[in-house]
């Protein structure tokens, strides 16, 4: 297993694209301690693994409050037992697109369907919705905190110095002065947005226990195609796909995993997202560990030839 953070998406991506398993945790499931939060709360510490019992496992050791903490994710059992018991009959909704967004590769949404029939075949409940919440909104309240973070976080480090124009990555300048014009109006509605976004995605996981779509929206990542070294709109771009599915999971601090349940043709992973209500890890950990008997992973490999 390998140490990861996510802020947008920054253990379920790297897992989609690389074939391994990686879930984020509950918000406050890991305490962020001594600091107080990361990004109002998007940001999220666990790992990507091979295996689900391995990041179970560690789970169960990080897992906890620290006093003080601004929040916490509600008592739960140990994760690595609930990857040793059968899920239940789950309540699975799948997505063909993101939420308010555009049409997706049709390999990509065959992989979700053929996800979607493995689990009927496992005894679930299956069929197509989608939670309803603004995407474009909770997207651009994610720009506005992690905008704002940057400029300050920069501060911070600089102890007062001003970074010079070299001193610092092209997007990453670019991010930080944006940063710096964010007002506290505005920043404040986009944590309110969070919270808003976080309800409705309560009120979907009433009805649903699970949330089943790619993880990322596209098939590969080629080198070069999200970069620093040029503009932030080019970046953004690049990104926009990456995050599609992904960080609404993170406005809202609810767990989500990616699980490489497919391939493309030429043998690429294509990881499955599954999200989950808040504080439900244990459920998100049985129904992995299901998936992982049913079709195993750990021995798959990009076949001889394959490009991204």
């Amino acid at each position: 297993m390998a140490h990861a953070t996510d802020g947008g998406g920054s253990i379920r991506i790297p897992a989609a694209l690389c074939g391994l398993f990686g879930l984020k945790p509950s918000r406050g499931r890991v305490s962020l301690a001594p600091i107080g939060e990361t990004l109002a709360g998007a940001g999220a510490q666990h790992c990507v693994s091979i295996s689900v019992r391995d990041s179970a496992a560690l789970l169960d050791s990080l897992a906890g409050s620290e006093p003080g903490d601004p929040y916490a994710a509600p008592a739960a059992g140990s994760f690595l037992a609930a990857t040793q018991r059968p899920p239940g009959r789950l309540r699975v909704a799948f997505l063909r697109r993101p939420v308010g967004g555009e049409a997706i590769d049709p390999v990509l949404v065959a992989a979700v369907e053929r996800a979607a029939k493995l689990l009927e075949s496992l005894g679930h409940h299956v069929e197509e919705a989608a939670p309803d919440y603004d995407g474009a909104a909770t997207g651009a309240a994610l720009g506005t905190i992690m905008a704002a973070n940057t400029w300050t976080n920069i501060q911070v480090r600089a102890n007062g110095r001003v970074p010079g124009p070299d001193a610092l990555e092209p997007v990453t300048r670019q991010t930080a002065e944006q940063g710096r014009t964010i007002g506290a109006h505005d920043y404040i509605r986009a944590v309110q947005t969070f919270h808003r976004t976080g309800r409705r995605l309560g009120a979907f996981f009433e009805r649903h226990d699970m949330l089943l779509s790619p993880t990322i929206a596209r098939l590969s990542l080629p080198l070069g195609e999200v970069r620093m070294d040029g503009s932030v709109e080019r970046y953004q771009q690049g990104l926009a796909p990456m995050v599609a599915f992904t960080a609404v999971c993170n406005a809202a601090g609810v767990p989500a995993m990616s699980v490489p349940l497919a391939w493309t043709d030429d043998g690429l992973p294509i990881g499955l997202q599954f999200v989950g209500r808040f504080g439900d890890e244990e459920m998100l950990f049985a129904l992995a560990a299901e998936l992982e008997r049913a079709q195993p992973w750990r021995d798959r490999r990009p076949e001889k030839g394959s490009s991204a």
